[in-house]
């Protein structure tokens, strides 16, 4: 990649807009153009940011722009989409964004766009597949948030729990970014004790290593904000900020991102959310976990609701 770290953000919602001023804070990225099938809000957005740029560490460009901006961009961030309706699940959302990409995808590649796609928008892993399909590129440049949110919201309650550091917890949810995820905890450590091993040393505990109920948690928690505050939209800012921190920094780091998944774990042809690492190619690997067999069984029935819901897709 070259020197100047180029990202343009497609969709300037909550979401995208809760990237941006990440991104603006954290001193990541030296040029932002911001996309929106509303120009005149990018357009008021871009200034809105550049008013704090005084008060910022970092220098950035930002500016409102278009596809053809694409053409030297390093790093696409779609979070274009319709909104999550209370009570809508993910899935119901797949036959509405599927329209609102094949808007974006195809003039972005004929800009001359040779970069990472990173998706935002629900249901993330199917609308990454589809970023694919209609992109024609590697996998490995085609990836989505994934579970890093997920991933992030049950290191913060089980460090809740254990009054820990969520950073000193080594804990993944995988699977879909949905109703079908489900968290390893064969997998799951506080530093390099696993849980199972600390829930056996002390029983006393066991009321706060409830685990069902931690995972019942995670999976609910979007339901729980949509009804509080009609979106979500922080959390996964941060989660992409991550992902965009990794990817310019090259830091071969490890994060719960959705990709394709084909013969890893035996199962072929679905984009999942599993620990990968991350760098300045895009995926540069996919990790296999050590899974039990109950937990095989959940990750191969997540990718039969993945591969079930792409399948109704029509390009």
């Amino acid at each position: 990649m070259p020197d100047k770290r180029k990202v343009m953000l497609i969709g300037c919602g909550m979401v995208g807009m809760s990237y941006a001023y990440a991104l603006l804070n954290q001193n990541i990225v030296d040029e932002l153009v911001l996309v929106d099938v509303n120009k005149e809000k990018a357009i008021g957005e871009a200034m809105d940011l550049n008013h704090g740029l005084a008060f910022a560490s970092s220098s950035m460009k930002i500016y409102a722009g278009d596809y053809s901006d694409a053409k030297d961009t390093d790093l696409i961030v779609i979070a274009a989409g319709v909104n999550q309706k209370p009570g809508e699940s993910r899935i119901d959302l797949l036959s509405r964004n599927t329209a609102v990409f094949k808007s974006i995808i195809d003039p972005v590649v004929e800009a001359g766009f040779n970069g990472i796609f990173l998706i935002a928008t629900n249901p993330v892993d199917i609308m990454s597949e589809i970023t694919l399909k209609l992109s024609g590129f590697s996998p490995d440049k085609v990836i989505g948030s994934g579970t890093t949110l997920d991933s992030a919201r049950l290191r913060y309650l089980v460090g809740e729990k254990l009054k820990v550091d969520p950073r000193n917890i080594h804990a993944y949810v995988i699977g879909e970014h949905g109703e079908s995820e489900f968290v390893p905890w064969s997998q799951a450590h506080v530093s390099t004790v696993s849980l199972d091993e600390l829930k056996a040393k002390h029983p006393e505990r066991s009321e706060d290593l409830d685990m069902s109920e931690i995972e019942a948690e995670v999976r609910n928690s979007a339901q729980k904000i949509i009804a509080a505050k009609k979106a979500t939209y922080y959390g996964i800012g941060m989660a992409l900020v991550r992902i965009t921190k990794a990817i310019f920094s090259d830091e071969n780091s490890i994060l719960t991102i959705s990709s394709l998944v084909d013969g890893p774990y035996g199962i072929k042809g679905a984009y999942l959310g599993l620990p990968c690492i991350v760098g300045r190619e895009g995926r540069v690997k996919l990790l296999e976990l050590d899974l039990t067999e109950e937990e095989q069984k959940k990750l191969e029935k997540s990718a039969a609701v993945i591969k079930e819901a792409f399948s109704s897709v029509r390009f």
